[in-house]
């Protein structure tokens, strides 16, 4: 309660001040102020646009007066536009004017330092094309898949019910219904929150088998079946690890569990609830992809993949092969940068464990097309993609679709506040403080959602319209360029070479990054061989 604290001091205030005008005239003047304060503070607890100044009346409103002044002081006082705290200002303003169908154009030229290493850019064409169909659609499912679904290219990344709010999920599913796409439901399982928004669902399975959970933990295909046939649910989505924390593990006490907690992951009340590291129901790369059919079969035919953070190469090879040994091949794979992550973790795998998006998509990708699987594999790609540049540059590298997380959480109103632990958001997006998510308005929130997609996708067909082309899968890495650490520049292609397709089932691959972890793969074991 302490965050009404402010609104509370100015109603007893202006209640004291009224009482001792006749003390001192000058109370009056004092009393006035007050007043209009506190009448400001009930403006803002039943405003539905801004969730901080629902949460924060009166004080909310400090840190607009210090955005407002930020572009005169910003060099003295406070964070640059392009200082990624992990997301600029620059960034999470664009979102913000999307979300809110606000002017998204900037005056005076780039801010970008573009002489700098790594600096990137699209090339374009000198007779551009005109994109009107701005609804991307990319068709997921393989010869195997009986329901196949045409995904949007932008979706919502996964993110559990308990890590965000009720409220959150609720507003966030919505909107995806609202602007036909699709929601990952992170591994907390299916909430009646999912279900209450009505939009397209991708179920997650994590190692808690959260929804599809026997009493020991262990999977359980029956409960499974009755999530998965669910007509809501379009995709099925296996996590093997997430760019946040790769390779770890988590354990939810009991105290923060919930009855709706309870209830979403089919565990009980008054217990721990762990997550291990690893998965229990396969241990082989055979088994793994058998796994995957068998999931196939229980949803009824509809697209089934998995997602990763690549760590060990050679271990996604051993992947790859029992799929061509087995003939199983799953219908996706996402691709989990680490550089992505909405999840609480401990700072060294968030600093240092897992593989950044750009190489861990480029090595997913060739090794595909090199055992000659990319045509029947879709893939997808998250972390930090939230501009219609990271899209485009993303497809370039060997994406089918993008997902974010983040981007949709500023979508909502989240203003970047890194308490998503604490269960005190300031944006109640990411809490379970029934006062806190309060602020946040579904209504209206929802509608943002929708219309951040919109725009963003909008914009995508703006820059695919630029190269000369007709759609972002035209993109290829030859359309960008990429500035070296010496100065000089080279095409993606350069920068991200590509295998020929087929080279590591034919045994003529020359890249020895490929072709020595494709001989020590085997389909058997993800063990290291001796």
């Amino acid at each position: 309660m302490h965050r009404y604290s402010a609104f509370v001091a100015l109603c007893l205030a202006t209640l004291l001040t009224l009482a001792l005008i006749p003390v001192w005239d000058g109370f009056a003047i004092i009393a006035l102020l007050c007043l209009v304060l506190s009448l400001v503070g009930i403006h803002d607890l039943i405003q539905p646009r801004h969730s901080v100044l629902r949460n924060y009346p009166v004080i909310g409103h400090i840190r607009w007066i210090f955005e407002s002044i930020r572009p005169e002081l910003r060099q003295y006082l406070i964070e640059s536009d392009h200082d990624e705290e992990p997301f600029s200002r620059e960034v999470r303003s664009l979102v913000y004017q999307r979300a809110k169908g606000e002017e998204d154009k900037r005056p005076f030229g780039t801010r970008k330092h573009v002489y700098d290493a790594g600096f990137s850019w699209l090339t374009h064409s000198m007779v551009p094309s005109h994109v009107e169909d701005w609804d991307f659609r990319v068709r997921i499912g393989g010869p195997d898949c009986t329901q196949p679904y045409d995904a949007s290219l932008y979706n919502i990344s996964a993110m559990s019910f308990g890590a965000l709010s009720a409220n959150a999920i609720l507003a966030l599913n919505t909107g995806a219904r609202l602007g036909g796409f699709a929601q990952d439901t992170g591994e907390g399982g299916i909430s009646r929150y999912h279900r209450a928004g009505k939009g397209d669902l991708i179920y997650e399975i994590g190692t808690g088998y959260f929804g599809c959970r026997a009493p020991d933990g262990s999977f359980d295909a029956e409960a499974f079946a009755r999530q998965a046939q669910d007509p809501q649910v379009k995709m099925v989505e296996v996590k093997l690890s997430q760019g946040a924390k790769p390779g770890h593990g988590g354990v939810l006490p009991a105290a923060k569990i919930t009855p709706e907690i309870a209830e979403a992951r089919g565990i009980p009340m008054g217990e721990d609830c762990v997550s291990p590291a690893g998965h229990s129901a396969f241990s082989t790369p055979r088994e793994f992809v058998e796994f995957l059919g068998e999931l196939r079969r229980l949803s009824g035919g509809k697209p089934v993949g998995f997602k990763l953070c690549i760590g060990h190469r050679r271990e996604f090879m051993c992947a790859v092969k029992a799929m061509v040994e087995t003939g199983i091949v799953p219908d996706f794979i996402v691709v989990d940068g680490k550089e992505g992550g909405t999840g609480a973790a401990p700072l060294e795998f968030t600093n240092h464990i897992g593989m950044p998006l750009v190489e861990g998509l480029t090595f997913v990708d060739n090794t595909l097309r090199g055992a000659g699987l990319r045509d029947r594999v879709r893939i997808g790609a998250a972390g930090k993609l939230v501009t219609a540049f990271d899209i485009a540059r993303t497809c370039a590298l060997g994406a089918d679709w993008c997902n974010s997380a983040r981007g949709f959480m500023f979508s909502i109103g989240c203003i970047q506040g890194q308490a998503c632990h604490t269960n005190r958001c300031p944006s109640g997006v990411a809490t379970q403080d029934p006062l806190r998510q309060r602020a946040l308005d579904v209504p209206d929130k929802s509608t943002r959602v929708a219309t951040f997609h919109r725009n963003t996708l909008r914009a995508v067909a703006d820059m695919v319209g630029a190269a000369g082309l007709s759609a972002p899968a035209e993109f290829s890495p030859r359309h960008f360029n990429i500035r070296q650490k010496n100065g000089e520049t080279v095409t993606g292609d350069v920068a991200y070479p590509r295998i020929p397709a087929g080279s590591l089932i034919a045994g003529t691959c020359q890249d020895p990054n490929y072709a020595n972890r494709w001989r020590r793969a085997s389909a058997e074991s993800f063990a290291a061989p001796d």
